[in-house]
């Protein structure tokens, strides 16, 4: 199913928007969407996976999934407005942290990418990535590209000034992690996909 705006994210499956629906339904649609976009990571970037060498939330499993669930204009309303959630100082980002010293922080870098991502990964569910094993995992790597281009490069310029200090802090420790919340995304999505056939 394609919505009025050609997207094919999952959400379009479960709440479709509709050609002949008024502007009011259509806000009040989006509202409802980005209030639980925003609500569900917030609540994943709370949750601790003890992992060596260190633990890991589900920060980036529900970014990722947000923009292959939601598609591009959904998705990037949804974490623009997570992101000014935690400016103002909600505590929506990992560990409870909000205000905009954490975006000026170290992890600031890697908040920009979580907006990139879900650009990327809106872009390509919009296209029908997310329907199929291989475009999706493809789809997920992209967007953890995008989060750690930005967010090491962010680390390396502005704190460390050592790309090998920054790969050995800022990357290396994540990637088992990250593997496992792509396997984890895409099973949830392929069975979001199967359960709407």
């Amino acid at each position: 199913m394609t919505s009025i705006n050609g997207s094919q994210a999952l959400v379009q499956r479960y709440w479709p928007s509709r050609e002949q629906a008024g502007l009011g339904q259509g806000a009040v649609r989006a509202l409802a969407l980005i209030a639980f976009g925003s609500l569900f990571l917030a609540v994943m970037a709370q949750i601790k996976v003890p992992m060596w060498p260190v633990p890991i939330t589900l920060q980036t499993f529900a970014i990722l999934l947000l923009g292959l669930t939601y598609g591009f204009r959904l998705g990037t309303a949804t974490i623009l407005a997570h992101v000014a959630q935690g400016a103002l100082g909600l505590p929506v980002f990992a560990g409870g942290a909000g205000g905009v010293a954490v975006l000026m922080g170290p992890t600031g870098g890697y908040i920009a990418g979580f907006v990139l991502a879900v650009m990327l990964t809106g872009w390509l569910a919009d296209r029908g990535w997310s329907r199929r094993i291989l475009p999706a995992i493809a789809a997920l790597v992209i967007g953890n590209l995008a989060i750690y281009a930005l967010g090491a490069g962010y680390l390396n310029t502005v704190f460390l000034g050592d790309w090998q200090k920054t790969l050995a802090v800022g990357v290396l420790p994540f990637l088992l992690g990250d593997a496992l919340k792509i396997g984890l995304a895409v099973s949830v999505l392929q069975l979001g996909w199967r359960r709407r056939n």
